[in-house]
């Protein structure tokens, strides 16, 4: 009875072992897929990683060719300086033609060649006249950021009509005086001095009929009588003040004194006369360029005679010593000016 009843139960057990491992077949079945299967994968896995590292190579083989482009642009950006400072080197030992020679070459050229002595006046006038304009309009731009007060402008006004006034009858006089002078030149023979005297008043009388219409005159537009004073000058030991217009003034009264004194003393030495400056009507008028305005008559008549006298002198010698000719004008030297009228900026 044990013993059948042992047996039962190792046919039992067996039993449940067959069932136990036949149900885990299946799964691992599942589990593990067939070798087909599974070498497709892994050679799709092969593909994908060459792809990947053919990718890859490509991809370093355009960095290195893009490199290479680099350094070949380099190189030849290298090349073409050092081909541009050799011809550059081979231009300098080779000198150009004089027409196209470089600015500096030429100028030191003509700093060995001296020029002729006329032309170096005019070169050293165009010079101080740049010099001047520079400082006439660093003076203006200094004279824009200042205005005088409304009490000042009127009182410059009132002087200035004043002033206006009195150069009127000052030239009434002087008619008289021009004609006794004129039949003076006529009686002495002297036809030179005695036309160029007229061509003088001829001047003067187109000056007065300007000054008629000084009664209408628009104060308020003129911006000598609201900017204040920017140099200084000094004249029989005083000291007068006045602006950017002013100081063009005294300048023009300079200039015109001696190109008027050029044509005296060229006139005189044409009569055969004895040298005389102050004999002549001009030098004692002293009005032409003046209209009244902006500075004293007397100060203008002053710098009008100084530039006078040094034109006589040069006319009467028929040489170029203050001054030089051009465009038919007889022009004072810069630098003669800057002798004759030393302005002092006040700022």
């Amino acid at each position: 009875m044990k013993k059948s009843k042992l047996n039962r139960m190792m046919v039992a057990f067996v039993v449940s072992a067959v069932l136990l491992v036949g149900s885990s077949l299946p799964t691992l079945a599942q589990q593990q897929p067939p070798p087909e299967q599974q070498k497709q994968q892994e050679e799709q896995d092969k593909q994908k990683q060459k792809e990947q590292q053919k990718a890859q190579k490509q991809k370093e083989q355009q960095q290195q060719q893009q490199v290479k482009q680099q350094q070949k642009a380099q190189k030849q950006q290298e090349q073409q300086q050092q081909q541009q400072v050799k011809q550059q080197q081979k231009a300098q030992k080779q000198p150009l033609p004089p027409q196209q020679q470089p600015q500096d070459n030429q100028q030191q050229k003509a700093q060995k060649q001296p020029l002729p002595p006329q032309q170096q006046q005019q070169v050293k006038q165009q010079q101080e006249a740049q010099q001047q304009q520079q400082q006439d309009k660093q003076q203006q731009k200094a004279q824009k950021q200042q205005r005088l007060s409304q009490e000042q402008q009127q009182q410059r006004i009132s002087q200035q009509q004043q002033r206006s006034v009195q150069y009127r009858e000052h030239l009434d006089q002087q008619q008289g005086l021009a004609e006794q002078h004129s039949a003076q030149l006529q009686q002495q023979k002297r036809m030179a001095q005695y036309r160029f005297q007229q061509q003088y008043l001829q001047r003067i009388r187109q000056q007065q009929l300007s000054l008629r219409n000084a009664s209408s005159y628009n104060y308020g537009r003129d911006p000598y009588f609201y900017t204040p004073p920017s140099y200084r000058y000094s004249r029989g030991g005083s000291y007068y003040e006045t602006n950017q217009y002013g100081a063009n003034l005294l300048r023009q009264a300079v200039n015109y004194g001696y190109e008027e004194g050029f044509r005296a003393g060229e006139a005189d030495r044409q009569d055969h006369w004895g040298y005389n400056y102050e004999d002549s009507y001009a030098y004692r008028d002293a009005n032409y360029g003046y209209s009244g305005y902006y500075v004293e008559r007397d100060d203008y008549n002053y710098y009008f005679r100084e530039g006078f006298r040094r034109g006589y002198e040069d006319g009467f010698n028929s040489r170029y010593q203050y001054g030089h000719l051009s465009n038919g004008k007889y022009i004072i030297l810069g630098a003669v000016l800057g002798t004759i009228l030393t302005l002092e900026a006040l700022r």
